[in-house]
């Protein structure tokens, strides 16, 4: 049987190349993106009173998990394209072919690496991207004022009943315990706006339905007069997932916390194609710097001194970011439901899996 590593010595020149190279592009690509991106937002940031340097700074902390997550892949591509380029150059890789090594033997190290790169991206995105994503989330939501300590918490919650619109400003608890805090009613019965209602808390009453809201205000338009009101139980019809569960973002979720939004979606008879899209892409997204090393392996082959070096990076790099066309594009079309959840988080990883390998066959093999 053919071993796919048959020196150790050459596996672990090639793997510490390459880890090294990704390393430094995403340095770079980091650094680079997230000084552009800080300029871009530290104007709203400092805006909100009290702002200072503690909070571009904490803002960037949260933004660089996102960064760093989204290129990778881009990392991994380019890293291949210089490991393999500067192998090639260096006729490391007409040595290693007239030892006996086939294309897909040379190419080993560098996917074998790649499989550990994904492995931390996954746990990298479960375990700090969505949580940095999430507090970023609240933290727009309310200017960049203080963020509110409870992770899961939803902010700025839209509901309507009729011809009544409920605003949440935060949404606490599940199920019968949901309870509601700044509470703003407006009433449309007659088609025009008739009364405003602001309350510091609203509970959901478990027995007929609806909310009591705990004292307040009403605001009666036509008269122009605030009047207090005591307790009152309004919007019958209103159900308490419909704020739980109003603004899900898979993005902001681990795996197992999305896993248990669709299942709370469903059974309150909601549509989830598009996060069992972002729930298959939790998977498949990591996995796309395995596909890295194969589709820019033209790169690493053909002779150097033949002048068409640049010319089969330019080609990698091209089957590298047509990948992540079709996978923004595939990942879109799940979001609007054109394509079905699996589809469309796997079938660009599967496609261009065939592209490298048939390119590779074809030219190397």
């Amino acid at each position: 049987m053919m071993s796919f590593f048959p020196s150790r010595t050459l596996a672990l020149y090639m793997a510490r190349m390459f880890l090294l190279r990704t390393l430094a592009v995403l340095g770079a690509l980091v650094v680079v993106l997230q000084t552009l991106d800080l300029l871009g937002e530290s104007g709203s940031i400092l805006a909100y009173p009290g702002n200072g340097q503690e909070q571009l700074w904490y803002y960037v902390s949260l933004r660089a998990p996102q960064i760093i997550a989204r290129f990778l892949p881009f990392s991994v591509l380019l890293a291949t394209l210089i490991t393999l380029a500067t192998l090639n150059q260096n006729s490391e890789v007409i040595s290693m072919k007239a030892a006996g090594l086939s294309a897909h033997q040379v190419l080993a190290p560098l996917i074998v690496a790649s499989l550990g790169v994904a492995a931390v991206s996954f746990v990298f995105n479960e375990r700090i991207v969505a949580r940095a994503t999430a507090t970023l989330a609240q933290w727009e939501h309310v200017d960049y004022g203080p963020v509110p300590k409870q992770r899961a918490l939803q902010t700025n919650v839209w509901v309507r009943d009729g011809a009544m619109l409920m605003r949440a400003g935060e949404v606490h608890g599940g199920g019968a315990t949901t309870w509601l805090k700044d509470v703003t009613v407006y009433d449309r019965s007659s088609g025009a706006l008739d009364q405003i209602l602001n309350a510091p808390e609203a509970r959901y009453v478990a027995d007929g339905g609806g909310w009591r809201l705990a004292g307040g205000a009403r605001f009666d338009v036509a008269r122009g007069v605030r009047v207090p009101i005591g307790p009152v139980t309004i919007a019958r019809g209103v159900r308490p997932d419909q704020f739980t569960l109003a603004d899900v973002d898979g993005d902001s979720l681990s795996v197992r916390e999305l896993r248990g939004a669709i299942a709370d979606l469903k059974s309150a008879g909601r549509q989830t194609a598009s996060l069992e899209s972002s729930y298959y892409h939790k998977f498949s997204g990591p996995l796309s710097a395995v596909l890295m090393p194969l589709l820019g392996a033209v790169a690493g082959f053909g002779l150097a001194r033949s002048g068409r070096l640049f010319v089969r990076a330019v080609v990698g790099m091209a089957l590298g970011f047509t990948y992540f066309v079709a996978d923004n594009f595939s990942l879109a079309m799940g979001n609007l439901s054109a394509y079905p959840p699996m589809l469309a988080a796997w079938a660009p990883f599967f496609l261009f899996l065939l592209i490298g390998e048939a390119v590779l066959i074809r030219t190397e093999e």
